[in-house]
């Protein structure tokens, strides 16, 4: 066999073949040096991101593509589709594809049936390493369009965050329920891992914010074995401000990860990493019995029942922790049946045509990964 090309054959092999074409390098030629001792790579698994204002249902001019009220999942009618593929060209994470058996367009469904039955996706089960998250995030629905309009490119992330409620806030909980929103899933939103890691110790980025539909498939960005590169400096590992200083000696540069989840602002890639640093310090201390050094939580904006919390959501956190999904309420299927189908119309004469209406609610729970 002569092997030329396979899968990820050039990431694998940390050449440089296609990685000078990758746009995240913009303005990194300098830093980033493509030779083999210097090169950096880490898998980075992508699924349909479930936008919060997504461009594929824009896209479809038939409003075969809609995002559903009731979990914020976005699907493809299979009935309405017209292979059209507006929608393979309009996603900007290309997780749209054409099915030239069937002529229509397929996606992720982030497997609808098992979370309507309160059961994590196929994906997140059966990953070895453990790697996926998903729970609930309430949101306010009226403000995304504003949100996705922000100026700035590098105030996305942040305009993002603040769309999204705090399910602790009693103001919150009582629009919620008064909104119809099922007690248990208020229950949900408080247990959600996803909120935690996105809102409440913001570790979790998402993925080309510049993109503005608001994707919820978020990230928490690598750390490169800090602790080696501390050695190799000669720099004391216990000493947090050694460590934190490290984190700009990286293989992975927090501008190539900045490109990535913050549309080119390094800082919260610094704060994610230097909190991550922080988890690691604090946990060897406690593992090894020595005095964790002062001010470590502090540094990062955090206590030491926050770096406990993160490290038991990230290293140990059990089944029922990682997977904070309430089942579906039957009782809901006539009123969101109705609700459905007043979002499609027929023109007479013409294609079917889109019309979205606004939504009947502005507390939202969707159930999304990160």
């Amino acid at each position: 066999m002569r092997l030329r090309w396979g899968s990820n054959w050039d990431d694998d092999l940390a050449g440089p073949a296609n990685a000078a074409a990758d746009p995240d390098l913009a303005g990194l030629s300098e830093q980033v040096q493509l030779a083999f001792e210097q090169v950096f790579m880490f898998y980075l698994p992508r699924i349909c991101e479930h936008c919060l204002n997504p461009s594929c249902v824009a896209s479809c001019p038939s409003g075969a593509m809609y995002k559903r009220e009731e979990d914020g999942i976005v699907l493809v009618d299979q009935d309405r589709c017209r292979g059209w593929r507006f929608c393979v060209s309009g996603c900007p994470y290309k997780k749209v594809y054409f099915n030239h058996r069937t002529g229509k367009a397929e996606k992720c469904t982030l497997c609808f049936p098992r979370i309507e039955a309160g059961q994590p996706t196929i994906c997140s089960e059966t990953c070895v390493g453990r790697l996926r998250y998903l729970g609930l995030m309430l949101y306010d629905a009226d403000a995304v369009l504003a949100a996705a309009a922000t100026n700035d490119p590098r105030d996305l992330y942040h305009a993002q965050l603040s769309v999204f409620f705090d399910p602790d806030d009693p103001d919150i909980q009582a629009e919620a329920a008064r909104q119809g929103i099922p007690a248990d899933w208020l229950d949900a939103a408080r247990r959600s891992p996803v909120h935690a890691l996105i809102a409440r110790h913001r570790v979790a980025l998402p993925l080309h914010p510049e993109y503005r539909t608001l994707p919820m498939a978020w990230y928490i960005p690598p750390l490169s074995p800090v602790a080696d590169v501390v050695h190799a400096a000669g720099y004391d590992a216990t000493d947090p401000d050694q460590v934190f200083a490290t984190i700009e000696a990286l293989r992975v540069p927090c501008e190539y990860l900045a490109n990535l989840f913050t549309a080119g602002d390094p800082g919260p890639v610094r704060r994610v990493l230097r909190t991550l640093a922080a988890v690691r310090t604090q946990m060897r201390a406690e593992q090894l019995r020595l005095d964790a050094p002062e001010g470590l939580a502090g540094s990062v904006g955090a206590t030491q029942a926050d770096l406990a919390d993160l490290y038991r959501l990230l290293a140990i956190a059990k089944y029922d922790e990682r997977y904070v999904i309430p089942p579906a309420h039957a009782e809901d299927a006539g009123r969101l049946m109705a609700q459905h189908e007043q979002l499609f119309c027929a023109q007479p004469g013409g294609p079917d045509s889109f019309h979205p209406r606004p939504p009947a609610s502005s507390v939202t729970a969707t159930a999304d990964s990160t």
